[in-house]
């Protein structure tokens, strides 16, 4: 049997952390606090897809967003002076990413009538999830403003992954309470 590879490196104790294609930053820079953010979101779609069910349609179009996560993190995982050498689709966002999430977007919007008013979530498990989810990805949309300036995508792809989370949560959810007590 071969032998593994541990998981510990022992790199990081000196409050470093190497990035995608070379280089190295302190952990608490913007890139670590861009993708570890991302990461956190990703792990709660996880949560979402467990409350959700294995095998429902909800699963796949999560399963699909967590493997674009995975882009995203890699583009946030790279100094802008390697970003050359990304591949779109692969390690660098794309436009074809972000109206895939617009789609998705148009096509659960169309499966109920969405509320016109803030609305109180918790109605039900996987909205809950979704809405947590979603205020992660806002967070991370802001920590990528420093770490992914413009031609990178990233602003755009969270930006619009966070609207699908709460037209997915508010899918979920069947009928809204409203913030506004009637």
């Amino acid at each position: 049997m071969a032998a593994r590879e541990r998981i510990y490196t022992k790199t990081g104790d000196d409050g470093t952390t190497g990035l995608f294609y070379g280089g190295r930053v302190r952990k608490d820079s913007e890139l670590p606090t861009a993708y570890g953010t991302v990461d956190e979101a990703q792990a709660i779609i996880g949560l979402a897809r467990v409350a959700a069910g294995t095998g429902s349609k909800l699963d796949e179009m999560l399963v699909g967003l967590a493997r674009d996560l995975y882009v995203l993190m890699a583009e946030l995982a790279t100094l802008p002076e390697n970003r050359h050498k990304l591949s779109a689709g692969v390690s660098a966002v794309t436009t074809e990413m972000v109206a895939r999430l617009e789609g998705l977007i148009d096509d659960v919007t169309a499966r109920f009538e969405p509320p016109t008013e803030f609305v109180v979530p918790g109605e039900h498990a996987v909205a809950a999830w979704l809405d947590l989810a979603r205020t992660v990805v806002r967070r991370a949309e802001r920590h990528a403003l420093v770490a992914a300036k413009p031609p990178s995508l990233v602003g755009q792809y969270l930006n619009r992954l966070s609207d699908l989370l709460w037209t997915l949560a508010r899918w979920q959810e069947g009928e809204s309470r409203l913030a506004k007590d009637r």
